[in-house]
């Protein structure tokens, strides 16, 4: 930026909030996804306490994630107590990290 005010984006080149996935602009869904990144696959009870939500929110977030093939859901059985875990898939990573990054480019110019 000069005194005379913001320069124009150089020729070819977009500005980096077209790189922003619009559904990680919910801040419960981004905070499910940042949850899930470091692991192979999280407890739904154990995202729901992290993330500090209720049951039914953090279900229709799931849904939404799921939906877009970001989340994988799995149903199953610890003793006769149902559970399901979550797991990001490899597109669901590959899109966290390009929406991280247009958030650094968009904050850091």
């Amino acid at each position: 930026m000069t005194d005379e005010g913001p320069q124009a984006a150089e020729p070819g080149r977009r500005h980096p909030r077209h790189d922003l996935a619009p559904l990680l602009s919910a801040p419960v869904r981004l905070s499910v996804v940042a949850a899930l990144v470091p692991l192979d696959k999280a407890e739904f009870g154990f995202v729901r306490d992290l993330v500090e939500v209720s049951d039914s929110v953090l279900s229709k977030q799931v849904a939404a994630l799921e939906e877009a093939g970001w989340v994988s859901v799995h149903k199953g059985r610890v003793g006769r107590r149902p559970r399901t875990w979550l797991s990001l898939t490899a597109e669901g990573r590959d899109v966290y990290a390009r929406h991280l990054a247009a958030l650094r480019a968009i904050a850091l110019g």
